[in-house]
């Protein structure tokens, strides 16, 4: 099995080099990069390129990056102003678009093969407005990454909208080359379906996030097995060959550590076989 990390473990912390080379150490064979302004500037040349330099002289691989959700990031808190692909106002909409471009052009110098992607905002309602800016945004979007050799994966979130069923119908009904779906766990279990929504996705879905919650409403992304998702059901229901991504928030300072997760992860890999 590849071992993933989020780096949405040190959301509150600036992405160094030290990061990358614990997560190298501690067995993990790939990253997924998340684009927050704060986190990894992914508008700055110079942040860019000192990834691509450390990603070239190492062996854990950029398995893919988090397209941004909100603007002005800051390291206290998830506070910005969330940007959505789907709002019906076009001047909103170019302008998350164009965001999410400025992450895809990081492909340019550093390559990596998916970017993950939220289709809209937990508030965002499920209507035909939406839907219809989604599709109008992504088809573009989808012929950028295309260029650049990145896949779209459209995320399962909290809300109505991009619930699990409700995405694999828009992928059937829009037919867009290439686009495919990542599983994220700890959403699907707020909405009651970490079981029944992998069952919806499994054939459209080319990674995933993993982490667990209470199944109440705030997303904890826990450690697997600290929440109340039944893994044991849920894990040998993925295929082998789907990438499993930990994506897990720092509870405390250095919570879960490094070594926690590895033995975590060395749990899921029992339980999958």
């Amino acid at each position: 099995m590849q071992r993933i990390l989020s780096t949405y473990l040190y959301i509150q912390q600036k992405l160094t080099t030290t990061h990358l080379s614990d997560m190298e150490r501690a067995g993990f064979h790939g990253v997924e990069i998340f684009c927050a302004g704060f986190h990894f500037n992914y508008r700055s040349a110079d942040a860019v390129r000192e990834l691509g330099d450390w990603i070239g002289d190492h062996h854990l691989k950029l398995h893919s990056l988090h397209a941004p959700t909100e603007r002005d990031f800051s390291p206290a808190r998830e506070s910005g102003t969330p940007i959505s692909i789907c709002d019906p106002e076009p001047t909103r909409r170019l302008d998350a678009v164009d965001e999410v471009k400025r992450a895809l052009d990081v492909a340019e110098t550093v390559p990596f093969p998916l970017m993950v992607l939220h289709v809209c905002t937990s508030r965002d309602p499920n209507d035909r407005r939406h839907w219809d800016a989604a599709f109008t945004s992504l088809e573009n979007l989808n012929v950028f990454a295309r260029e650049r050799g990145v896949s779209l994966a459209l995320e399962n979130t909290p809300g109505e909208m991009a619930k699990p069923a409700n995405l694999r119908h828009f992928l059937e009904d829009t037919r867009l080359p290439g686009l495919k779906l990542c599983f994220d766990t700890g959403h699907a279990h707020l909405e009651g379906e970490a079981l029944s929504g992998f069952d919806v996705v499994r054939e459209l879905a080319a990674t995933t996030h993993v982490h667990d919650n209470h199944g109440a409403e705030k997303d904890e992304h826990l450690l697997p097995y600290e929440g109340t998702i039944e893994w044991d059901k849920l894990l040998p229901t993925m295929p082998a060959e789907l990438p499993l991504v930990f994506e897990l928030r720092e509870q405390s300072p250095q919570t879960p550590s490094l070594d926690a997760v590895r033995a975590m992860v060395d749990r899921v890999e029992r339980a999958r076989s």
